[in-house]
């Protein structure tokens, strides 16, 4: 017996009427398997949102259920795809210690070590099956981070004494096993291994492709970077300007010419695509604030992502009954509707070719340099002015996602460092104990003094800008940030509870983001902070947010 659980949403012709109760308010006959809202929880006459919610887990057990029959939409880890092969967990905990950067890389313990490598051992020689074998993809994110730590770490990040004594005792039986392209990956010159092989200095490739790879592949092993010709595959150190514009023009290449909407103002939102797991996300319900007096929005990431596999918009909109299979002239319509005035474009519908890397990201553990990215991208473009706005979380990623922006030509651009590395700002106090690096609510940007483009303003008409937002500057109350943990119902029940007009830290947070992106993006109407938060206010206290929500979940049914 297998339940694949799914929300369903029905609506009435009218929406005249909305009355919201808070999602937790559902009843649960022990004997179903679905969660039906009170009569009070409508949209619109006769139309009630009915979810379908995942058994307990002592239900599951006397039926022999497994966790993998089982979808529970209210959870963002349920949103993986059961399509996609599990890495295994052994080597994926090692993979998030090594496979990141020069000072955050820890490196394994002679326990820690051995386990891994008789673990590839094992895989290796066919003794390991289905989620227990480790993926060529695994293989090569691990033995890729293990040459460039040898060959370019500072010293406490280079190999610990008890992965020294691990690949003395296994690299012999392994380079027997392993494929040839896994041993050029972990000994490209044939000298770090301690063996002498000839194989990774003789490795070429089988045609004319991965010559070219496998050359760009040596000079990345090395610790080097690309030109921008050379940008073909995926890496463990950290990326360049030029790699990030040619992953771009890799991007756009596939596209081609986006439609144009006819708006006066478009911002291109781009959050992280793998989601928030702790805290409350507000930028949908801020585009739908946004929209409302004439600040177009067109967001874009996936239903799930690795690494964090959190919470994302499209889950969001998928479990309220919207359409999330929309093409990018799909999405131009929406923005063109006066009723609606926002849209989101699934990655799945944009860029097939990158979304079918999800489960390669997922074994490869850490962020790929297309994370980066992907976040500024342009799948529709506007008449009017055009800005965008990306959420980074490391120290070292606010100008290069700026630097896209300008080479996308928009007239303003906006990188925030939000909760979780998103784009939602807080609130809450500053930690007295803060980290080193930018603070959250740090922000840097650009925006253009004209209606001139990026590409066609010099230095003296392009204003940049970069602060800290303290909320209490601007007459919000100090709160802690809605805790959500990876739930999406609860995330939903903060953002329309708040959309209704229940005042608290997910109305401040809605409205503080859409007011605050509007005065740095210079939008009309948003050169006083004051006017731009009172006007986000208005936009919710007059209901129209959330009819716009509601319209978006409508109309796009339409568009299929």
């Amino acid at each position: 017996m297998k339940a694949l659980l799914n929300p369903e949403l029905s609506f009435s012709s009218s929406i005249s009427e909305f009355h919201t109760n808070k999602l937790r308010n559902f009843t649960h006959s022990p004997n179903q398997t679905s969660l039906r809202f009170p009569s009070k929880y409508r949209i619109g006459k006769g139309a009630c949102l009915v979810v379908k919610a995942a058994l307990d887990s002592a239900i599951m057990d006397q039926l022999g259920l497994s966790e993998s029959d089982i979808r529970n939409p209210s959870v963002s880890t349920s949103y993986r795809s059961s399509k996609l092969p599990k890495p295994n967990q052994t080597m994926l905990d090692a993979q998030a210690r090594v496979c990141t950067g020069p000072t955050q890389t820890r490196p394994l313990s002679e326990e820690q070590a051995f386990k891994v490598f008789d673990t590839i051992l094992r895989s290796a020689k066919g003794e390991l099956k289905d989620e227990y074998k480790v993926s060529r993809a695994q293989l090569g994110a691990f033995f890729a981070a293990m040459t460039i730590r040898a060959n370019a770490f500072p010293e406490a990040t280079q190999w610990s004494e008890g992965e020294k004594l691990a690949i003395n005792t296994f690299w012999p039986l392994l380079v027997r096993v392993l494929p040839p392209d896994i041993i050029f990956i972990a000994d490209p010159e044939g000298s770090i291994m301690g063996l002498g092989s000839s194989i990774g200095p003789q490795y070429v490739g089988n045609c004319a492709t991965e010559m070219r790879l496998v050359g760009a592949l040596r000079e990345v092993l090395a610790g080097g970077h690309l030109g921008y010709e050379e940008v073909q595959g995926q890496r463990m150190n950290r990326e360049t300007d030029r790699e990030l514009k040619a992953y771009c023009l890799a991007f756009d290449d596939e596209l081609g010419p986006p439609p144009v909407a006819d708006v006066r103002s478009l911002t291109h939102y781009g959050e992280p695509y793998d989601g928030n797991t702790r805290y409350f996300r507000s930028t949908l319900f801020a585009a739908a604030v946004r929209s409302c007096y004439g600040e177009s929005c067109l967001l874009h990431g996936v239903e799930w992502m690795p690494p964090k596999g959190g919470i994302t918009e499209e889950q969001m909109l998928k479990f309220m009954g919207a359409n999330t299979s929309l093409s990018p002239l799909h999405a131009k319509d929406l923005l063109e509707d006066e009723e609606v005035g926002f849209a989101y474009i699934s990655q799945r519908e944009a860029h097939t070719s990158l979304y079918s890397l999800i489960g390669v990201r997922e074994h490869i553990k850490k962020r790929p340099p297309v994370a980066t990215a992907e976040k500024v991208q342009q799948f529709v473009k506007a008449r009017g002015k055009e800005a965008m706005v990306a959420g980074f979380y490391h120290d070292g990623y606010e100008e290069p996602l700026l630097m896209l922006m300008k080479r996308r030509g928009v007239h303003s651009g906006l990188v925030v460092k939000g909760e979780e590395g998103a784009l939602s700002m807080t609130t809450r106090l500053r930690s007295a104990s803060i980290s080193k690096g930018f603070p959250v609510n740090y922000c840097s940007g650009f925006r253009s003094l004209s209606m001139a483009s990026a590409f066609e303003v010099d230095g003296v008409s392009r204003q940049n800008f970069n602060l800290e937002v303290n909320a209490m500057d601007y007459g919000f109350e100090p709160t802690n940030t809605p805790r959500t943990d990876r739930s999406v119902s609860k995330n939903i029940e903060l953002g329309l509870a708040a959309l209704h007009g229940e005042k608290g830290p997910a109305y401040d947070r809605i409205v503080l983001n859409a007011g605050i992106v509007d005065h740095l993006l210079g939008c009309d109407g948003a050169e006083d902070i004051s006017t731009a938060l009172d006007r986000a206010r208005e936009a919710i206290d007059s209901g129209k947010a959330l009819k716009r929500l509601l319209n978006y979940i409508k109309i796009s049914h339409k568009l299929s």
